[in-house]
């Protein structure tokens, strides 16, 4: 399906702030691009998790955001991918608090717009330098 160019920028918006409520550890902004029926699933190794988002927005109130840390906000969207009128999928990468994630997200649209519906991701630690 060839998406809007409204449904294409409005998705972007969506991920915009995805990104600002992971760099500033926001979850208020982050509960305005999850659905509330959103899963949050970590598939790295030795360190699975698989939570409703009030789970997940508990482990991000206790975060020290990286804003906070003066760390350099460095992510990417990497792929997009509509599937009909309602659908998205979105990989992308981030990296912050010393280490670099691969995200996958599912995005549905409803009369409330576009939502992520479920966040599975891996993560790798940073190489440190020297």
């Amino acid at each position: 399906m060839m998406p809007t160019a409204k449904a294409h920028a409005d998705l972007l918006a969506v991920l915009h702030r995805y990104f600002e409520g992971l760099y500033h550890a926001d979850s208020r902004l982050l509960a305005d691009v999850f659905h509330p029926e959103a899963r949050y699933v970590n598939m790295t190794p030795g360190d699975h998790m698989n939570y409703a988002l009030d789970d997940y927005f508990d482990i991000v109130d206790r975060r020290v955001s990286p804003s906070s840390q003066g760390e350099i906000r460095n992510a990417a969207i990497l792929s997009l991918e509509f599937g009909e009128a309602h659908m998205a999928f979105v990989k992308a990468r981030m990296t912050m608090m010393g280490r670099d994630y691969l995200d996958f997200l599912t995005l549905t649209f409803d009369d409330k717009g576009w939502r992520i519906m479920a966040k599975i991701f891996t993560y790798k630690m940073q190489k440190k330098a020297g």
